[in-house]
């Protein structure tokens, strides 16, 4: 008999922190190095430290950063220099869904606790780059409204644009329609778009178990906790390898099942 699983906050939290590991796993950092890091990429500082001066929607990380002045001014821009990418590909995208893109921009390349999540890759412009962050579900579900009557022509912006004038352009016969079209929910959206970057969780903001893209200085940085979180679970789990991590999940499993 087959059975419809739900994922419940949970199963999902035990998800992410074995999708983490795994991750993780297939990268050269040690397992002491996820807390307070910067990915080895085409932007990024080689350790995190005060940026004073952080633009805009950046300013968030302006005590802890990954990313310089400099970097911060280009990602608010329509077209940045730091790598050619026009968000208003299928004309002018909308300004509170641009909004999302710029924080997203900002998470990237300033956030100094996604350790956890790198993993290697072999690309020319970085060696490094983050997968299935679990993103906090508002996060996610805002993103995709703000978003839902602007226009692209892809739903895997990672690859296949067209190069050839320098920028990214819309490959042929792919057609501009809404955000809605191409990403039908938030899921769609928030994992597809960047190639799985992200993972929405079913946890909430300030819920400690879940990445918030944006958030308020003034009350402190709260991925920090969530990267502890993970790194820690990591950390418990690693020394024995895959099994542990498998034999506690799978009688979870069970019982959930069987409940």
């Amino acid at each position: 008999m087959a059975v419809a699983l739900q994922m419940t906050p949970l199963l999902m939290l035990l998800a992410s922190v074995a999708s983490a590991w795994g991750t993780h796993s297939r990268t050269r950092r040690d397992r002491t190095d996820l807390l307070n890091v910067c990915m080895d990429a085409k932007h990024h500082k080689t350790r995190p430290g005060p940026e004073d001066k952080l633009h805009d929607q950046c300013t968030p990380w302006k005590k802890n950063a990954c990313c310089s002045a400099n970097t911060s001014q280009e990602l608010h821009k329509d077209t940045s220099l730091l790598y050619n990418f026009n968000w208003d590909h299928c004309g002018q995208m909308e300004a509170k869904c641009k909004r999302h893109f710029i924080q997203d921009s900002c998470l990237y390349e300033c956030s100094p606790n996604l350790g956890p999540w790198i993993r290697q890759v072999d690309q020319s412009w970085r060696k490094e780059r983050f997968l299935d962050v679990p993103l906090c579900r508002e996060d996610c579900q805002s993103w995709w409204e703000d978003c839902r009557t602007s226009h692209t022509c892809k739903t895997n912006w990672q690859k296949g644009w067209n190069w050839t004038s320098g920028m990214n352009e819309c490959p042929v016969k792919a057609a501009c329609h809404t955000f809605e079209f191409y990403f039908p929910t938030p899921a769609a959206l928030c994992e597809g778009l960047w190639d799985h970057a992200y993972k929405v969780s079913n946890y909430s903001r300030g819920s400690g178990r879940c990445i918030q893209m944006w958030f308020d200085p003034a009350h402190g940085n709260p991925n920090e906790e969530v990267a502890r979180f993970y790194a820690e679970a990591m950390s418990r789990a690693a020394p024995r390898g895959h099994g542990p991590l498998l034999f506690c999940l799978v009688p979870l499993l069970l019982l959930w099942l069987l409940g």
